[in-house]
């Protein structure tokens, strides 16, 4: 029986990347996000400059995991409501019966995001705590339960560094606002406990900070140059994958719970991704 992995986030970036690398390496996948085809956008959702939609689609990703030789099932999801997510955990196990891995990668992305304090809305608020906090335990807790009876599973927590740290400079000067650095915190909390709590259960968990990551979404975020200027300290999304795919399936990951791996000079350090520096 073929592994299974449980993508969130998937129709572009780090997501599809991760999506792809998984099914290389022989699993079966499913995938979620709320575009499902080319050219949809989304109230509350990330846009490119021109106010068109990112490029990138839950459909396209499941073509090229079918072009792989592997299944996928496309399974649409809101973070913002809380009963797609659920539908999605059940529409999961219908499929395939089991998941093996789990990637919270999936993450609220309004223009409100990153307001500076006093523009920020309770509003705001309130969506991310049901993009950050709520959606993803409830659709953790739906996951680790199945994990459970079939004797263990990994949950990888992808955070960012505005979930650890201040920010360099203020909101609206390139900085990061209170909204995602509280949701980013509370996703870095989440591996930690599983590991504690359900470790001897079977149940391993991590939290992975990608770092800078040249995704449609920083693009549309700070444009061309603003890529090209961060080009020396970034990665493309191929790198968070192939960490991720390593700590999934490398015995030698167990050592590497309970903290903050930083994606890119752990690539480096355990050569995982042979061709990048």
């Amino acid at each position: 029986m073929s592994k299974v992995a449980f993508i969130t986030g998937a129709s572009r970036g780090i997501g599809r990347e991760t999506a792809l690398a998984f099914a290389r390496a022989g699993f079966d996948l499913a995938i979620s996000a709320r575009s499902l085809d080319e050219g949809e956008s989304h109230r509350h959702g990330l846009r490119n400059p021109d106010g068109t939609a990112l490029p990138g689609s839950l459909n396209g990703t499941a073509a090229a995991i079918r072009e792989l030789g592997r299944k996928a099932r496309v399974v649409p999801m809101d973070l913002l409501d809380s009963e797609s997510v659920l539908a999605a955990s059940e529409a999961v196990f219908a499929e395939y019966g089991r998941v093996d891995v789990l990637v919270n990668n999936a993450i609220y992305q309004g223009s409100d995001l990153n307001l500076p304090f006093m523009e920020l809305q309770p509003e705001t608020l309130q969506r991310v705590f049901q993009g950050y906090v709520l959606t993803p335990f409830l659709l953790t807790r739906a996951v680790v339960a199945r994990m459970l009876e079939q004797g263990g599973g990994v949950v990888i927590n992808v955070t960012s560094g505005a979930g650890e740290t201040d920010p360099p400079v203020a909101a609206g000067k390139g900085g990061w606002g209170y909204a995602y650095g509280a949701g980013k915190a509370a996703v870095s909390r989440l591996s930690g406990i599983l590991s504690i709590e359900l470790g001897e259960q079977g149940i391993r968990a991590y939290t992975l900070n990608p770092g800078v990551v040249t995704t449609e979404a920083l693009l549309a975020t700070i444009g061309d140059k603003g890529v090209i200027a961060l080009r020396a300290g970034s990665a493309p999304p191929e790198v968070p994958a192939a960490v991720m795919l390593w700590l999934a399936t490398n015995e030698a990951a167990r050592d590497y719970q309970r903290q903050t791996i930083h994606c890119q000079p752990f690539a480096r350090e355990h050569g995982i991704v042979a061709d990048w520096r």
